[in-house]
């Protein structure tokens, strides 16, 4: 078998190209990574030599390329994890957000009908069901209401996929994830922003008054769930996945500190960032009760496991708090 996964240099791809790697020795993975900003070649520096292994340097918004690549090398699937995901930088400026989100998946969907390939895997967000009260969960058919110029690029996203299957009865399925944590994350990220900063002993910007909400789930429950969902999910359908762990964006905060041995002080609240959603809760029983997933990462042992990821990998992100890594890749790569 042979799988496409898009955006695998980025954090959640490059832990779903090292998962698969480890644990389906007879799957072959293509990873077609642009290398932007957030996509970084170190995250999968020890599969690189991999026989089963490639990375091609293509946007999804190529279609030539794209086209090009699956003549040479037809795929069975596509994991499509490309996304510009920051919502900060969606907020300064939308349209990279619209090219790679929406006009990337839909050249991926169409590429994927001309050559034939039997499952594509949209992996999108809880953000595009907007915010929640201070009750309840989202569902699979809760309503879309995304608030930002990125979760309202993966709704369009989302909508093209499923409209592929009405349409085209193409086989489809699409993932909506709660908040990930883990290694490799980029530090612009909540955890690793404050765990980088940390390390520094530079102060912790937290948003308004700290008191939104998120679901955490580990990114290799996560990539674990999609490979299920690859394998033995529905066509058409759509898969919460979530790890039914919410906490305040101050609690964090706090946890981290106290693992760290920091004191509250080094947190400061800054001003509220636009359109910032209060809550998100994800109602997973649908993948728990017809695929048979859950998450198996408590959440102490994850935080903990992250906290000492970061500690010894200070190479790593230090690169790329300071530029260097980009400077690297422009000179390696041509990256803008």
């Amino acid at each position: 078998m042979r799988v496409m996964v898009t955006g695998g240099l980025g954090f959640i791809g490059s832990h779903l190209v090292r998962w698969i790697l480890n644990h389906q020795p007879e799957v072959e993975v293509i990873n077609v990574d642009s290398l932007t900003y957030a996509g970084n070649p170190e995250n999968l520096a020890d599969v690189k030599d991999n026989p089963r292994y490639r990375w091609r340097r293509i946007s999804v918004s190529d279609s030539l390329a794209l086209n090009t690549l699956l003549d040479e090398s037809p795929v069975d699937a596509i994991m499509n994890l490309a996304a510009e995901s920051h919502v900060d930088r969606s907020i300064q400026s939308g349209v990279p957000f619209m090219e790679t989100n929406v006009l990337g998946t839909q050249v991926l969907l169409e590429a994927a009908r001309s050559h034939g390939v039997k499952r594509f895997l949209q992996v999108s967000t809880d953000e595009v069901y907007g915010s929640l009260g201070p009750d309840g969960l989202f569902s699979e058919t809760s309503p879309l209401a995304p608030n930002s110029p990125y979760s309202a690029s993966k709704a369009s996203a989302d909508l093209l996929t499923l409209a592929a299957f009405h349409t085209y009865r193409q086989d489809i399925i699409v993932t909506r994830c709660s908040n990930n944590y883990g290694p490799y994350q980029f530090p612009e990220k909540l955890i690793p922003l404050f765990v980088t900063n940390g390390l520094e002993q530079k102060p912790w910007p937290l948003y308004g008054d700290g008191l939104n909400v998120r679901d955490w789930l580990h990114v290799e429950d996560h990539v674990r769930a999609l490979w299920m969902v690859l394998q033995s999910g529905s066509p058409g359908e759509v898969y919460n996945i979530g790890g039914n762990n919410e906490h305040t964006n101050r609690e964090i905060a706090h946890a981290l500190a106290d693992l760290m041995g920091l004191p509250y002080s080094i947190i400061v609240p800054v001003a509220d960032r636009l359109g910032h959603d209060r809550r998100y809760a994800i109602d997973a029983n649908k993948i728990r009760r017809e695929l048979g997933w859950q998450p198996e990462v408590s959440w102490s042992q994850g935080l903990q496991d992250t906290v000492a990821w970061y500690r010894d990998h200070r190479g790593w992100w230090e690169r790329i708090k300071s530029g260097t890594y980009l400077q690297y890749y422009r000179n390696q790569y041509g990256v803008l």
